[in-house]
């Protein structure tokens, strides 16, 4: 069974058609919305509650056993029914989210409970992102992957703003516990639609029942044998190296040192998340032939934004930002079809595993690294070395002639 040729289970209608894969872009982007407002409540409440020193390591908890466990998660999503291994673990995340809103309601909120819940949180994740990862394979057609993919970019993109937004306002009107029975609203609304409605459309091959550890070195011997998929892993575990740093403290130190204020610091991220949610709405109604080069090409615009962040005026700043914003969504819509497309189905879960460890990994090093060189040199310079580097890595994957012909119109199904 190849990637282009999978067996179908059910009727497949076309993406603009398919009301039950519309259903379910929109219950990602409640999904998102839900987990939008717990970031916000579980981070304003540790500030309140506890040391500034805690509240960091509360809020970054959940990546540490997320971190421990997606490997594993990856060899499990390859192996049992997607599906069920989604259902599973938004119950688990429902019952934890309960059990944070009845503590909260009887006393008051601790440490202790806030750090256990970002842990459970994160290990849910561990399992829960694999796994949910491949069912874009098994719900639409191999052609309409990017059409997918736009429509679920951008509803988890508005899902987020707007549970940003929400979460604050619930915090602060109600506390934890309101902002927890919220999101407990939101998962359950999640298990009843992936227990009712929820069913793929496509088999995807099974991966053999091997130690676990096993399962994983198959994913990165995988990896070593199968030279396009390497490159596209590689390539969307490191697209956000350059960029994350950038929109995480390098606008802050410029709008800090030119005194433009926290205001220039907020429309950057307004417009650079609306250039995104624009770049991802393209590919809903449109994409190109070669899915990869165009991805490639869009990401292409980041480097010299990155440099134009750092060294030109404030227009041109807000410029770079629509620069960066629809790079990301337009090209990040792009390379996820054609990694769903093109990876072997049974090697899906474990793929994408290593995708996000790598993004995990690598965004907190690069920004501590950015941090660091901004301290220690003249502020301009990172801007001017990452986006350097950042156009050197996408010429490379350019010049890469598989990826450059890679289209997912290639094949059906």
């Amino acid at each position: 069974m190849t990637t282009g040729d999978l067996e179908q289970l059910r009727p497949v209608p076309p993406f603009a058609r398919d009301r039950t894969a519309h259903a379910w872009v929109v219950m990602r982007g409640v999904g998102d919305a839900g987990d939008a407002i717990w970031t916000v409540a579980l981070a304003w409440t540790a500030v309140q509650t506890t040391t500034p020193a805690i509240a960091g390591l509360i809020v970054a908890a959940g990546s540490i056993p997320r971190a421990l466990a997606l490997l594993f998660g990856g060899v499990l999503a390859d192996r049992l029914d997607a599906r069920r291994i989604m259902l599973l673990f938004n119950i688990v995340r429902t019952v934890v989210i309960v059990a944070v809103a009845v503590w909260c309601v009887i006393t008051e909120p601790t440490a202790t409970v806030l750090l256990l819940a970002a842990l459970l949180f994160g290990l849910c994740d561990a399992f829960y992102d694999p796994a949910s990862g491949t069912i874009s394979r098994q719900l639409v057609r191999r052609a309409d992957l990017a059409a997918y993919g736009g429509a679920t970019q951008t509803a988890s993109r508005l899902g987020g703003m707007v549970g940003a937004g929400l979460g604050g306002v619930l915090v602060a009107q109600t506390g934890l516990a309101g902002s927890a029975a919220v999101n407990a609203v939101t998962f359950a609304l999640l298990v009843a639609f992936i227990a009712i409605w929820l069913r793929p459309r496509f088999a995807l091959p099974r991966a053999s029942h091997e130690p676990i550890l096993r399962g994983i070195a198959g994913g990165f011997a995988h990896l070593r044998h199968t030279p396009t998929t390497r490159a596209l892993v590689i390539a969307l575990a490191t697209l956000n190296v350059a960029a994350a740093p950038v929109l995480g403290v390098g606008v802050a130190l410029r709008s800090d040192a030119e005194g433009w204020g926290a205001e220039a610091l907020g429309l950057f991220g307004t417009v650079a998340g609306l250039a995104a949610t624009i770049g991802a709405v393209i590919v809903v109604r449109w994409r190109p032939r070669n899915e990869a080069r165009a991805g490639f090409l869009a990401f292409a615009l980041q480097g010299p934004a990155i440099i134009a962040v750092g060294i030109g005026p404030y227009w041109l700043v807000l410029v770079a930002g629509v620069a960066i914003g629809f790079g990301a969504g337009f090209g990040s819509v792009l390379l996820g079809a054609t990694f769903a497309g093109i990876t072997e189905p049974s090697y899906l879960g474990r793929m994408g595993s290593i995708i996000r460890l790598g993004d995990d990994a690598l965004r907190p090093l690069t920004t501590v690294l950015f941090g660091v060189l901004a301290s220690a040199t003249a502020l301009w310079l990172p801007f001017i070395i990452y986006g350097s580097a950042f156009t050197i890595l996408i010429v490379a994957l350019l010049m890469n002639r598989d990826l450059r012909r890679l289209s997912l119109r290639d094949a059906a199904g």
